[in-house]
């Protein structure tokens, strides 16, 4: 990947096969996770009735998923507690939304991604889920620090997961960039 560049209207960016596959699992995994808290969901009779869904009241236990759905009032629980049973479904549909913008642009072959700037809006907004999800993972508080990738934890997958890190934070910057040209 040589990042992405404005091109006829367009923000275009080259991708081998593994590069592209390495993304669409990262997305995927994300995905998945926030599929799971999905599923935790309560059964709510009016859901039936209205077509409204709802989530827990409760926050996610996964410090991953709890980072990409955090508290929707920090100062009162109970205030955010009723935010999230009533808006964390559309939050999760959103970033839903914009995995699957990227996904369905994305040649898994490889090969070039030709993206207006809304659907690079939507590639931001997976890329930074994947990124924040990766984060927790890795310990990481901030851009300029490298994690500790001694912690036992981290054994074996630690540095692989920092490169992915890096690797994806390029690729956003990339984008940031060529949309601001």
């Amino acid at each position: 990947m040589h990042g992405f560049r404005r091109r006829r209207g367009l923000l275009v960016a080259n991708f081998e096969a593994l590069e592209a596959g390495l993304i669409a699992d990262l997305v995927d995994q994300v995905r998945t996770m926030l599929s799971h808290r999905r599923a935790e969901a309560p059964d709510d009779p009016l859901t039936d009735l209205t077509g409204i869904q709802t989530a827990p009241s409760t926050p996610p236990e996964d410090p991953a998923i709890a980072r990409l759905l955090p508290d929707f009032h920090r100062d009162d629980e109970q205030l955010s507690s009723g935010l999230r049973v009533l808006h964390e479904p559309d939050l999760i549909a959103a970033k839903d939304q914009a995995a699957v913008a990227l996904l369905d642009s994305l040649p898994l072959g490889g090969g070039t991604v030709k993206l207006s700037e809304e659907v690079a809006q939507q590639w931001l907004s997976a890329i930074n889920d994947v990124r924040l999800a990766l984060g927790v993972r890795l310990d990481i508080r901030e851009d300029d620090g490298e994690p500790d990738l001694d912690r036992p934890e981290m054994e074996g997958v630690g540095s692989q997961m920092f490169q992915a890190y890096g690797w994806l934070s390029a690729i956003q910057d990339s984008l940031v960039n060529a949309l601001m040209d």
